[in-house]
């Protein structure tokens, strides 16, 4: 009788929905933000659900497309889909790699620095504008990101390139697709395009 009057109590009623979320949250704790019980066997998706760590990484970089696509809603041509699908095709192909895991980790965390930094999704730091050459028209516009890794967004003429921070001996070398840029005090070293000369760059005051 006691435990019957208990159980209507508004204390017990409120330990059951405490009790029901916190195995909710269990139960999503964990996962990829995609269906595991649909992947191949000895998938790389198959890898990210049997892995923590990947798992929360799919996850992160779940919410930072989110926060991305709100940003590209007016981009014109609309890009962020199609690099999402082969963003996608580049992250399976690390079944090639000697260490699937580590290839994997990185591809994750790449793409969330570059989703945060393209997007301005975090903190920056600039524009900084440096003359090169002494050509005034010759001018790169620099901006830093706290991501992880550290990225740079550099402007060239009509041309943009994300660069990630790279080990340096001695100053800050960030590397892009096809571009440079190493940076030393107020002075940085640019090099835009595969065949391209070494720009000698000044940051403008």
């Amino acid at each position: 009788m006691i435990f019957q009057t208990l159980k209507q109590t508004p204390f017990y009623l409120s330990l059951i929905v405490i009790s029901l979320l916190t195995l909710t949250i269990l139960a999503h704790a964990g996962r990829p933000s995609f269906d595991c019980s649909k992947v191949e066997a000895r998938s790389i998706e198959e890898l990210i659900c049997s892995n923590e760590d990947l798992s929360a990484l799919d996850q992160k970089l779940a919410e930072v497309y989110k926060e991305a696509e709100k940003k590209a809603v007016d981009e014109k041509p609309p890009v962020l889909k199609a690099e999402q699908r082969g963003w996608i095709k580049s992250r399976n192909d690390c079944w090639k790699s000697y260490d699937e895991k580590e290839c994997v980790k990185e591809t994750y965390l790449l793409r969330i620095a570059e989703l945060q930094a393209r997007y301005a999704l975090v903190d920056g730091k600039g524009p900084f504008f440096y003359g090169c050459n002494g050509n005034p028209s010759k001018e790169v516009v620099m901006t830093f990101y706290k991501t992880n890794p550290t990225t740079l967004v550099a402007e060239f003429g009509d041309s943009t390139s994300l660069m990630y921070l790279q080990p340096s001996g001695s100053g800050s070398k960030y590397q892009g697709r096809n571009e440079l840029a190493w940076i030393k005090g107020n002075e940085a070293r640019v090099k835009w395009g595969f065949d391209s000369q070494t720009m000698n760059c000044r940051k403008k005051h």
